[in-house]
């Protein structure tokens, strides 16, 4: 029984090592427990303290999620602790999986840190894809506040770098447990030697970063901070509106005017007169990317979650449609079987866009888009085909009210930058907006429940990375080289930090 209760222990206490907190030793500690737990446990046991330890992380990690719920509260208030619990429950699968897994692989003699560290970061990977996918709060976001470590996502990106923490970690916890000093020793050496070769590599790659762009493209983002059950209200429309373009009206110089996601209250595309306004805004080769419902009809009406790129001239130049949908929450999954109700009341499911798209928007440089949630999925915002000079996250966290919620999306929206090379800008409506440099560093940030905006240079992009050129194939090599080394020390008794247990 106390093993159990460890596990769970760990599991929370590693929510602690992750945004806002960010207490890295607890993300050490709590890896390091599990991989001491599972040395000596049989697959069945080690399934069980997977899934007590993924309770422990996603029941506090997630529970951001009942305030959604709260919205509107008379409808949906009831379900909103069981709806998390089962989430957590569902998640739970994963890290159950991948301590069966490394059970199973330390008896067929595979290292038991290399097998725990191969099956964890497998299992996020899983997590990311099966269904719909929800790699929220992956391990390497322990180093999202760590911009030194979290550097080498742009070699890895997040699920090889979330191999590289969970490995360092269990070397250092089996390292108490050994009964052989020496091979013990070769352990702690094994993750001083990931401690200093990331670190290194993170130091050295920042300390050639560019300097902040003191000419170029000026950008401003607004949050006009509009409460979610205000945001559609008839009677407080216009009051949203007027904020919006008095916000936007400040003055200073931009040439572009960034909204957060379904700032416009209506399908803006059909309303020539809102464009005509939003016109005025704008300079002479000005252009407003803004969030807004958009629908088409032939047989039957679709609707789609959208940013519009506004000219100057109030004609649309261009559009993305968001791909990937909230279930529940814009859709409804299997909705012939399922007889649940979406969270949010409109005419119809949202439809799906055809995926990543780099925009042309006039003379600006070229922008990728991720709408709210799809910013959280690691090598799915950016178009292989033409690759973006950044990223534009338009989003409305306004549904996770001044919870944990909006800091940990943030974090994922960080590590995007660092994969990918490319400057982020978060334009929120509740908060968190911000605008984030190539190596995921916040250059300008407005926090939560603040009305406000944004003034600041576009920063930089870099030369594609190359986890930008590989993506997540490069985490995979990582995982079969730990594994050719633990086979070459296996052979080779008390050789090295990979080497063969003592048992």
């Amino acid at each position: 029984m106390a093993q159990l209760g460890l596990a769970i222990l760990a599991g929370a206490g590693f929510v602690l090592a992750l945004p806002p907190f960010s207490f890295l030793p607890l993300a050490l500690a709590s890896f390091a427990i599990l991989a001491v737990l599972l040395r000596h446990a049989s697959p069945i046991l080690a399934l069980g303290l997977g899934y007590l330890f993924g309770l422990g992380q996603f029941v506090p990690g997630l529970f951001w999620i009942t305030e959604s719920f709260q919205v509107d509260a008379d409808r949906f208030g009831w379900i909103a602790l069981p709806a998390v619990v089962g989430l957590a429950g569902g998640l739970s699968v994963f890290p159950a999986f991948a301590c069966w897994f490394a059970a199973r692989a330390t008896r067929y003699r595979l290292p038991p840190a290399v097998s725990l560290a191969s099956s964890w970061a497998v299992s996020e990977w899983l997590r990311g894809h099966v269904l719909t996918g929800f790699p929220w709060n992956l391990a390497a976001y322990a180093l999202a506040d760590w911009s030194t470590p979290a550097q080498a996502a742009s070699l890895v990106g997040s699920y090889g770098l979330g191999f590289l923490l969970v490995l360092g970690a269990s070397l250092a916890g089996l390292s108490f447990v050994f009964e052989d000093r020496h091979l013990a020793r070769h352990r702690i050496v094994g993750a001083a030697t990931i401690l200093i070769v990331v670190a290194g590599f993170g130091a050295a790659r920042l300390a050639l970063s560019d300097v902040p762009a003191e000419r170029g493209t000026q950008i401003r983002v607004i949050q006009p901070n509009i409460a979610q059950s205000a945001k559609w209200d008839d009677d407080a429309r216009n009051t949203n509106i007027l904020r919006l373009l008095l916000l936007s009206a400040r003055s200073g110089p931009f040439d572009l005017l960034l909204w957060p996601e379904t700032a416009w209250p209506g399908f803006l595309e059909e309303d020539q007169a809102a464009r005509a306004v939003m016109s005025w805004l704008l300079p002479e080769t000005g252009v407003l990317l803004t969030g807004s419902p958009e629908r088409q009809t032939a047989d039957d009406w679709v609707y789609r979650n959208s940013v519009l790129a506004i000219g100057p001239d109030g004609t649309v130049l261009t559009r993305y449609a968001k791909h990937h949908l909230v279930p529940f929450g814009e859709y409804v999954p299997w909705r012939s079987i399922l007889p649940f109700p979406r969270l949010v009341e409109s005419l119809g499911d949202f439809t799906p866009g055809p995926g990543p798209r780099t925009l042309a928007i006039g003379p600006h440089p070229y922008v990728g888009v991720a709408i709210c949630y799809e910013a959280i999925f690691p090598g799915h915002v950016v178009d292989d085909a033409i690759r973006p000079d950044w990223i534009f996250n338009a989003t409305n966290d306004a549904w996770f009210g001044n919870s944990i919620g909006p800091w940990q999306h943030l974090a994922s929206a960080r590590m995007r930058a660092v994969e990918e090379g490319l400057p982020l800008v978060r334009a929120a409506n509740t908060g968190i907006s911000a605008v984030i440099d190539s190596y995921g560093r916040t250059r300008a940030l407005l926090d939560l429940g603040t009305v406000g905006i944004i003034d600041a240079r576009l920063p930089r992009p870099l030369a594609p990375t190359l986890y930008a050129r590989i993506g997540d194939w490069s985490a995979l090599v990582l995982i079969l080289l730990a594994w050719v080394v633990a086979g070459i020390r296996r052979r080779t008794p008390h050789l090295g930090p990979f080497g063969r247990t003592s048992e």
